[in-house]
């Protein structure tokens, strides 16, 4: 009796080499149209599903697999063959299908709603479910990556507990493909009323925040750092990924100016912008060369070998850039522990945010969203000059990605103090105040929350602040815009918060 592997894959990668080995395990190819198509181009000979059905395809494509021969020579255990035979269905022992792109397709920003939803697959999916269902019978394949394995299994021999691991990695393909309809049709920024994460082990660490933690790296899909070329250096820690994606998450707000960021325990200790990319570097190191040591950087643009030649010049962790040349690469291959990533797309942000509480998760929508600059608000008697409109703006992305309660001061497109994480506003203003030092003569002020009292504006004027920029929203906002207009100074309210717990 025939005995069948039937393929129906929207990605081709890979299907040449996995049809021969199915063939020389003695399996007849079974395909629907597309990819039948593309077998016989390849020279292999293949049933058309539609031949094998009698049933051409009907509506465009949108029925083609959904029928009797096919799901009952998918389904069928060994105790119905003899049903199988009298209805003439011959046994399918392999199925090979990967799903209409739909994460693609709404990725893109001008798709239509009709076209999202042609690429909502569903003969793929009820041949997935059908073939992991029947796993002791049926081997099932879903990603190009599982071909390899596969075929050195299928001439070693195929267990059923390796059919019951493709089975698993199936149901949670399917259910990753739902979840992901699911959100589609949510809408944009809404979050949905039931959330499934579905995240493959990506590599496991070797420990978490600390040595006594386990930990594994997961991903959702294909992107952002699962992405990156690691051109050198250590194994990743936890601690360097979560440190590096900080500095993704701040360098992105620049790029593609040219930008540098020195980040230390996911907080910036040194951020700059510069006329190129080695000045941009030099002026971050100097905003606070001390915390700088062992710290991570993250670039906007391709490493050179200007900026090359400065980076080996302290111990530092990571390097992060779009890109390195190759004069760079050889300068920082005086640094072999040096952890070198490459990662063209530094845009890419994730698009939710998840903190771990005691019975459950809690979730919001990734902040990428920029602000508004046309909403804000001068609310003192004095207007900003042109220079301290960039200085606020400058200072007001920064600010952003420090741990609140977070101040942060700059003249010319640098830091030059960051007050991180302190229990009162104040406080922070007077670390920050403190590393400036009389660099903060005739600098700008950053504050991620609102002054509840005007201490940190006349705290700020001590030390030669001209400009400030903050949310409001206060009820004693009054208080710091009159302490403001008193000593001469300029405020601007942007109407946001930006509190990072």
């Amino acid at each position: 009796m025939t005995m069948f592997a039937l393929l129906s894959v929207a990605d081709k990668t890979g299907l040449e080499a996995l049809a021969g080995p199915l063939v020389a395990a003695g399996l007849d190819l079974l395909a629907s149209g597309g990819t039948a198509h593309y077998l016989q181009q390849q020279g292999f000979t293949v049933t058309e599903v539609a031949d094998y059905t009698g049933s051409p395809e009907i509506l465009g494509g949108r029925v083609k697999t959904l029928h009797p021969r096919i799901h009952g020579g998918i389904l069928a255990r060994l105790d119905q063959r003899t049903e199988l035979e009298q209805a003439g269905i011959s046994p399918i022992a392999v199925v090979v299908v990967n799903l209409y792109p739909f994460a693609q397709t709404i990725a893109q920003p001008e798709v239509t709603e009709s076209e999202a939803i042609e690429q909502i697959d569903i003969g793929g999916v009820a041949l997935i479910r059908a073939a992991a269902k029947n796993f002791t019978q049926v081997s099932v394949l879903t990603h190009p990556d599982q071909y390899p394995d596969f075929s050195q299994h299928l001439t070693q021999g195929l267990t059923e507990s390796y059919r019951r691991t493709l089975a698993q990695q199936a149901f949670a393909y399917t259910s990753s493909y739902d979840q992901t309809i699911a959100q589609w049709f949510a809408g944009e920024g809404r979050l949905p009323e039931t959330l499934n994460l579905h995240l493959t082990r990506h590599q496991p660490l070797r420990y978490g925040e600390n040595p006594h933690q386990p930990a594994t790296w997961y991903r959702q899909e294909a992107v952002g750092f699962t992405t990156a070329r690691i051109l050198q250096g250590k194994e990743l820690s936890f601690n360097n990924l979560v440190d590096l994606e900080a500095a993704r998450r701040l360098v992105a707000r620049f790029a593609p100016l040219p930008c540098a960021v020195i980040i230390k325990h996911t907080n910036p200790c040194g951020v700059a912008l510069g006329i190129t990319l080695a000045a941009a570097y030099h002026r971050a190191y100097t905003a606070d060369s001390v915390s700088a040591f062992g710290g991570i950087v993250g670039l906007s643009q391709p490493v050179d070998e200007a900026t090359a030649q400065q980076l080996v010049q302290t111990f530092l962790e990571c390097v992060l850039a779009p890109d390195f040349s190759p004069e760079a690469l050889a300068i920082l291959q005086r640094k072999p522990q040096l952890r070198l990533l490459a990662l063209p797309d530094l845009t890419t942000a994730p698009p939710l945010d998840f903190k771990a509480i005691s019975g459950g998760l809690l979730v919001q929508a990734t902040a990428t969203q920029p602000d508004d600059p046309a909403m804000w608000q001068v609310v003192t008697q004095r207007r900003p000059t042109p220079d301290e409109w960039r200085g606020l703006s400058f200072a007001w992305e920064v600010v952003q990605q420090v741990k609140s309660n977070a101040i942060v001061l700059t003249r010319d497109q640098q830091t030059l103090g960051i007050g991180v994480g302190q229990t009162n506003r104040v406080g922070s203003a007077q670390l920050a105040l403190a590393q400036a030092g009389s660099q903060a003569q005739g600098a700008v002020l950053a504050s991620d929350g609102f002054f509840p009292f005007d201490d940190t504006v006349r705290l700020a004027a001590r030390h030669g602040v001209q400009a400030l920029i903050q949310p409001g929203g206060s009820k004693r906002d009054s208080d710091s815009i009159a302490a403001c207009d008193e000593l001469g100074l300029t405020m601007v309210m942007t109407g946001t918060r930006h509190f990072l717990h």
